[in-house]
């Protein structure tokens, strides 16, 4: 299969990044992915995909990597000991995207952020809740980044919100909803898959869905 459409990856380094940069390739695409330590990648990386050393707060590697790209996919991961900087990174993103004339945005969030239409069962409220005793700033960030999201109604933006993630083969049954957290986790190549699919499917645009298996 061949695709003249290049996908942009922030956060390739993560648990979920090479997956979702296997899969695009898998799909026919050209893959770029913004790596901060190319060191972290294990020997064995495809060798079609190109690397873009840099950070995501830089505004210059952001627009680097997302020159002549389709598609972005947003896998930001939080710096260890830093401030929450979603929410900094993704408005940024979203900013050159417009510049650029980017319509497609997928990113990824966790299960416990809540919006406004939710139906969330009492177990995963107390989840949700217990994320925002314990972990207040980063919450408040996540939701910070939801907002910035739903403002861009002329990008075709999902936001998809994910259980506990685990290594693990593809399972190829995930359960979707909208309004509630339907399972407990998620492979890291069942999330991949999951979100290549979004490249070109229309389902879940301004939408921000929960999957599991």
């Amino acid at each position: 299969m061949t695709n003249n459409h290049k996908i942009a990856i922030i956060g390739g380094t993560g648990k979920v990044g090479r997956y979702i940069a296997a899969a695009a390739l898998q799909q026919g695409y050209q893959v770029r992915m913004l790596v901060r330590n190319p060191g972290k990648l294990k020997d064995g990386l495809d060798s079609r995909i190109e690397i873009l050393q840099g950070s995501a707060e830089n505004r210059d590697h952001i627009r680097q990597l997302l020159q002549d790209c389709h598609a972005v996919v947003n896998a930001f991961g939080q710096p260890l000991g830093e401030a929450p900087l979603y929410s900094t990174v993704t408005s940024m993103v979203l900013e050159i995207m417009n510049e650029l004339e980017i319509s497609r945005y997928i990113g990824v969030t966790g299960g416990s952020l809540t919006l406004e239409g939710d139906r969330k069962r009492l177990m995963n409220k107390v989840g949700a809740l217990l994320f925002r005793i314990f972990f207040p700033a980063m919450i408040k960030d996540k939701q910070r980044e939801a907002a910035i999201i739903q403002q861009y109604c002329n990008i075709e933006w999902t936001l998809i919100r994910l259980p506990f993630v685990v290594e693990g083969k593809e399972s190829g049954h995930i359960k979707e909803h909208l309004t509630d957290m339907p399972g407990f986790k998620i492979s890291n190549r069942d999330i991949a898959s999951f979100i290549i699919r979004q490249t070109t499917e229309a389902k879940y645009i301004h939408k921000s869905p929960f999957i599991a298996t």
